[in-house]
């Protein structure tokens, strides 16, 4: 229903935010609306209307990618939004595909309301079907084949940042045709906003 709210941050709760747009106040519940606390302006967050016999809600997310991922994992048996947002909650939606491509039980179990059952058919559903949100799959990234993306990558790794904080980074870096230097510094940029 909705594909994106863009307003500012009125109050942060541990499990949700709410985000005035023109004077309406959205509950919309996160993975991490403590990400939210420090937001000044407006904000834009993609938002699933999830709607059931009981209960509306509003799920939202800081990427496009966020959010088609909770969408494919509310398609898996045992899933629910909660057990979702649990899963997205680590910040690192690319490490969940990286362990869904690569049958890792042991690492999908840490989330909480995952069992090996679970864990088991997250994978059973969703192998091979998340091409989509690996950055070295993506065709919009013609760079890192080029070598810039890859060049700034180990830049930031230089730097002392983590795999998972760069490759938040990388698909917005892909979109963007610019010298490695410029890269690394939009790069810096976006890790300080972030």
């Amino acid at each position: 229903m909705y594909e994106f709210l863009i307003g500012e941050i009125d109050f942060v709760h541990h499990e949700y935010v709410v985000l005035n747009v023109n004077g309406i106040g959205y509950r919309i519940f996160c993975p991490n609306p403590f990400v939210y606390r420090q937001t000044k302006g407006t904000v834009k967050i993609y938002t699933h209307h999830y709607v059931r016999d009981d209960a509306m809600h509003l799920y939202g997310f800081q990427t496009r990618e966020e959010k088609e991922l909770f969408v494919k994992l509310l398609n898996v048996t045992g899933i629910g939004p909660k057990g979702g947002l649990a899963i997205l909650a680590s910040g690192e939606p690319q490490a969940v595909v990286r362990a869904i491509e690569n049958e890792d039980e042991k690492f999908l179990m840490k989330f909480p309301g995952v069992g090996k059952k679970t864990a088991r058919q997250i994978i059973l559903d969703l192998k091979g079907k998340l091409t989509e949100f690996t950055v070295e799959m993506k065709p919009a990234d013609a760079q890192a084949e080029s070598g810039s993306l890859s060049e700034v990558k180990e830049a930031l790794k230089a730097l002392g940042y983590s795999d998972g904080e760069i490759s938040k980074v990388l698909p917005k870096l892909a979109e963007q045709s610019a010298a490695t230097d410029i890269l690394i510094k939009k790069a810096l940029q976006l890790l300080i906003q972030s």
